[in-house]
């Protein structure tokens, strides 16, 4: 009798150990994460393959990814501030035009650099994806990646700058990583989306450079969100940048906390763009042999 109790116990164990690993394999994202950890080290050679070559042959090298910005900068200070006089805000976090302007463009250009180049990702490494077996999902995760190097120098340039003219370090800062996370989550599975569009319909890159020229003016980038007309600031609302954007200035700029609601903002819209977009990228590559 005990030992038919002690063998149902061990067959309920068991049970139990098979429903958990059943339900392990079904967590969505496990075989991507397990792919990333088990060729970690082919992720890495991308990344530093993608670095290299967008600066291979220049005398400057990797000193490109601070001008590039920097012309940036100047351009659009001169334009917004030397000739239209744009104001800021009495509550603005800076009365330095610049600075607002610098901060507002550190997360909109690693978004937005990330998914362009994601676009034509996977045709730029169609040799790999067809002749070996190859994970095309981590070609956009490598150029984010190689981003986030040049993103980090600009940061860099950025707290230089803040700490010399606005005096002011920040303690949150501490917590820039989660938004770059939230960020990379968002810019990784739209990159996602259109790398795998892109396969199949060419048009994409270039009606995706239509599409973030828009999204670039309905960001508070150059303005401050109440310049914005009333009519148009629901679009604030659904824009998951404006979040990254406000929470940028706020960490770099002030030393107050970033708002809750930002962090919430981006990371829902980050999970919700990464889980769609790796759905519908696992559903397209499906075809990309008879297409590469």
């Amino acid at each position: 009798m005990l030992s038919s109790g002690i063998s149902g116990l061990q067959v309920i164990e068991n049970y139990g150990t098979v429903a958990i690993f059943t339900m392990a394999k079904r967590i969505p994202g496990r075989l991507f994460l397990q792919n990333l950890v088990e060729r970690r080290s082919l992720l890495f050679q991308l990344v530093r393959r993608d670095f290299e070559q967008r600066f291979v042959g220049s005398a400057a090298g990797w000193v490109w990814a601070l001008i590039h910005p920097l012309v940036l900068l100047v351009s659009w200070t001169y334009v917004f501030q030397v000739c239209l006089k744009v104001p800021l805000d009495a509550d603005a976090p800076t009365r330095s035009y610049p600075l607002y302007l610098f901060s507002g463009m550190l997360p909109w250009l690693l978004f937005s650099e990330t998914v362009q180049r994601s676009a034509s990702s996977v045709l730029d490494h169609a040799s790999l994806i067809t002749k070996t077996v190859f994970p095309a999902e981590i070609v956009p995760v490598s150029v984010f990646l190689s981003q986030t190097v040049s993103h980090l120098l600009a940061l860099v340039l950025m707290l230089a700058a803040a700490g010399y003219w606005q005096h002011v370090l920040s303690p949150y800062l501490l917590l820039m990583p989660v938004f770059l996370l939230g960020i990379g989550l968002f810019a990784v599975g739209w990159g996602w989306m259109v790398a795998g569009l892109h396969v199949f319909l060419r048009d994409t890159a270039q009606a995706l450079s239509v599409a973030l020229t828009f999204w670039f003016w309905l960001t508070p980038i150059m303005i401050t969100e109440k310049q914005v007309p009333a009519p148009a600031r629901f679009l604030l609302v659904i824009n998951p940048m404006r979040y990254a954007v406000r929470a940028y200035r706020q960490m770099l700029l002030t030393t107050a906390p970033p708002r809750f609601r930002d962090f919430a903002a981006l990371t829902v819209s980050g999970a919700i763009a990464f889980v769609a977009g790796g759905l519908f990228f696992r559903h397209m590559k499906r075809g990309f042999a008879d297409v590469l």
